[in-house]
């Protein structure tokens, strides 16, 4: 008899961590409708019992304790008695009002991602993407259709970025250099955070025109207005601008192997001698086992784009001697993302 299938055998093999990842969306979705309802925004102005913050919400009564009481169990919210209250975490990220809100990727994630994901099968059959384009639409015409629409989508980007740019703020020796510009800068969360941690520095963002209110109004906000500033432009279409140091996050992935040569490429021709391009995105570890993010993060370039994937820090390092770098390197950042620098 195999012991292994023993029954009370502690080696026994269990269906639980399967069955609790094959449920996951259940856990993923309660978190998606609380940000979407507004949940951790309401509890931010203080403490509720069950009855106010269900009707804040709008919430039917069928269903309320149980949303309520599953962000509990899921510790997402803390509850004494029958008064809910945020958690640190919750509180602090989940805060349309504060600076550092992330929700709204999952916002995102909400209305875009979630309804998209339910076709992976078929992207994986047939290679190409499940999102607007499915039906004649593209992605880019989806999120810049309205002011509102763009807000949303640029407002996630700063979600999905904040933590790797107070990082790269902390840890690139920017004290070598004076210029920088984010290419692809969406609302500007990158420039912000290292331009307050570094007051020698000058820069800004280049990113579609589109976006250019919507930088001037963040930058503004955080009283950096006479230190950054918007290039408004295409990186496909248009040279990037000049400067000491290049930072490119979340952007190298959306697009096809020979699209990623050609942004490289351009970022190279745009440095100075000496000039540093940083390039930071969920890298998948070498051995393509331990990043189970930055591998997730490449299906969804599959559900998004024609050819975006993820790649590995060895295949950006190849990338980047073969456009022109040299003493290339990789740091990691927060959670499942890395920068790889290069000298041109």
């Amino acid at each position: 008899m195999d012991t292994a299938q023993a029954p009370g055998n502690l080696d026994t093999p269990s269906p639980d961590r399967l069955l609790q990842i094959g449920m996951g969306f259940w856990a993923s979705k309660t978190l998606l409708s609380a940000v979407e309802l507004g949940v951790f925004t309401q509890l931010a102005k203080g403490p509720l019992d069950a009855a106010a913050l269900s009707g804040a919400l709008g919430l039917h009564p069928r269903s309320a304790l149980d949303f309520l009481d599953a962000l509990v169990a899921l510790n997402l919210l803390a509850r004494e008695g029958s008064t809910y209250s945020n958690l640190p975490d919750t509180g602090l990220f989940l805060d349309k009002a504060k600076p550092c809100y992330v929700g709204g990727l999952l916002e995102m994630a909400n209305s875009r991602l979630y309804p998209f994901w339910g076709s992976l099968t078929e992207a994986l059959k047939t290679g190409l993407p499940q999102n607007e384009s499915k039906h004649g639409g593209n992605l880019f015409e989806a999120i810049y259709r309205d002011d509102a629409s763009l807000r949303g989508f640029l407002q996630a980007m700063s979600g999905v970025s904040l933590g790797a740019a107070r990082e790269i703020a902390r840890k690139f020796p920017w004290g070598d250099y004076r210029t920088f510009i984010d290419i692809g800068a969406a609302q500007g969360a990158l420039p912000v955070q290292v331009a307050l941690a570094h007051p020698h520095l000058t820069g800004g963002g280049f990113d579609l025109p589109a976006a250019g209110p919507v930088f001037d109004e963040y930058v503004a906000a955080h009283g950096l207005q006479d230190r950054l500033r918007f290039h408004p432009g295409d990186f496909f279409h248009d040279p990037c601008p000049g400067a000491d140091v290049l930072v490119m996050g979340h952007i190298l992935h959306d697009w096809a192997l020979p699209q990623k040569l050609d942004l490289l490429k351009k970022c190279h021709a745009a440095l100075p001698p000496g000039g540093c391009l940083v390039v930071y995105d969920a890298i998948i570890d070498d051995e393509r086992r331990q990043n189970a993010f930055g591998l997730l993060m490449s299906l969804n370039m599959l559900i998004e784009t024609p050819g975006g994937f993820d790649y590995t820090g060895a295949q950006c390092r190849e990338w980047m001697k073969e456009t022109g770098f040299s003493d290339v390197r990789i740091e990691p950042l927060v959670g499942a993302d890395s920068m790889v620098i290069g000298v041109k």
